[in-house]
């Protein structure tokens, strides 16, 4: 491999921060919440303080971060020392890339002036609001605890404090159609956001709306709407100046994208840290999944017992690591450079799948640059490379 390729194949690496307390837990949510009683917290900070510390003499090559993101649950409901007391820890640990990204999910309710303006100051550069609805309908639905009203004081307040702000969205509710998101995407659109990230309602285990479906009190559209629903997002947002970058992503410039994000997409690696949190390192020349606890009590015990939150580490096998790294890479519009994902596992796709695959036309391969043709078969087809 040439200096080029071995320098694009060289991985970041960034720090994600879960955070599982929430006022409310939302009936699509899947995520590792709890929720938010005005329980003490400190004990979590300093868990996660301390397993950031030790995280710096694992790593087969440490680096500073190039990006943190704090993720949950709602972590703008953490105060503004609390974030402070990471960070250093975060900074002190591994320093920060000159040009880092720290990006906060936020929810409407928790706006106030003082603490957007204090998070900004801590260096918090990019804000994600969980709008998820411009209809007060649509909202209640959601199990949201905000109003459209909320949300754009929201969004206003936001944007003078940080330099980048996104929201999120849902789509594909009961009884939506084309016209109905249509309508509801071009006041999205003309919110005049950087970036969006829009998605479709999808129905996971164990929430309060798989059980509601499995009464057959929920009903969601099929995979025919689904496609044209995706169909028009991708028209409107095109339209609009925000094209996607990823298959739930847009952003008006290269510049605005989600750099963390991109860590997981692109096959980079990424510490996890807090309960539940997931990370993907190289330990001991090998690729590990580290799962942590993800009960607080539990992820805090096991930091003060043992000096890190995780469950038990996982080597990935090089086969494994390549379908992880296919699977993300494919939902990237602009695609995956073919070379440095072999390269990065240790492995290679099977040449004659791969030949299949772009004779079909499910793929396209540009020089090492590997895309799907058909955003919503990513799954399917990195199955069919596999397999």
């Amino acid at each position: 491999m040439n200096v080029d390729a071995k320098n694009r194949a060289t991985a970041k690496l960034g720090l994600y921060v879960h955070w599982p307390y929430c006022a409310r837990i939302c009936p699509y949510c899947d995520f590792n919440v709890r929720r938010d009683r005005g329980q003490d917290t400190d004990f979590l900070v300093e868990a996660m303080v301390a397993d950031i510390h030790g995280w710096h003499g694992r790593l087969d090559t440490p680096k500073p971060l190039s990006s943190i993101s704090f993720g949950g649950g709602t972590p703008s409901r953490l105060t503004a020392q609390q974030l402070r007391e990471i960070l250093a820890a975060a900074e002190t640990s591994f320093g920060f890339a000159p040009a880092i990204e720290i990006s906060l999910e936020a929810n409407p309710t928790d706006q106030h002036d003082e603490r957007y303006g204090q998070f900004a100051a801590l260096g918090v550069n990019r804000l994600s609001l969980g709008i998820q609805s411009l209809d007060d309908h649509e909202l209640m639905f959601l199990g949201r605890d905000h109003t459209t009203q909320s949300a754009l004081a929201a969004l206003e307040m936001a944007q003078q404090k940080f330099a980048v702000v996104s929201a999120d969205f849902i789509y594909g509710l009961p009884e939506q159609t084309v016209g109905t998101w249509h309508t509801s995407l071009d006041k999205i659109v003309g919110l005049g956001l950087d970036h969006l990230s829009l998605y479709c309602l999808t129905i996971e285990p164990g929430t309060a709306f798989a059980k509601q479906q499995q009464r057959g009190q929920l009903h969601v559209p099929n995979d025919d709407k689904t496609a044209d629903l995706y169909a028009c997002t991708q028209e409107l947002t095109t339209a609009g100046g925000l094209p996607a970058y990823e298959i739930s992503n847009h952003c008006r410039t290269k510049a605005l994208r989600s750099a963390h994000n991109l860590l997981y997409w692109q096959g980079d690696d990424w510490i996890g840290i807090g309960p539940g949190a997931h990370g993907r390192v190289q330990i001991g020349g090998s690729r590990q999944a580290i799962p942590n606890h993800r009960n607080p009590k539990q992820y805090a015990q096991a930091v003060q017992q043992t000096g890190w939150g995780v469950i038990t580490p996982e080597t990935l096998s090089p086969s494994d690591d390549l379908a992880e790294r296919l699977m993300l890479g494919l939902r990237l519009t602009h695609g995956i450079d073919l070379d440095v994902m072999q390269m990065r596992a240790g492995c290679t796709l099977d040449a004659s799948r791969l030949q299949q695959a772009c004779a079909d036309r499910q793929i396209g391969l540009s020089g090492t640059v590997l895309q799907t043709r058909s955003p919503l078969l990513v799954d399917r087809i990195a199955f069919l490379l596999l397999v």
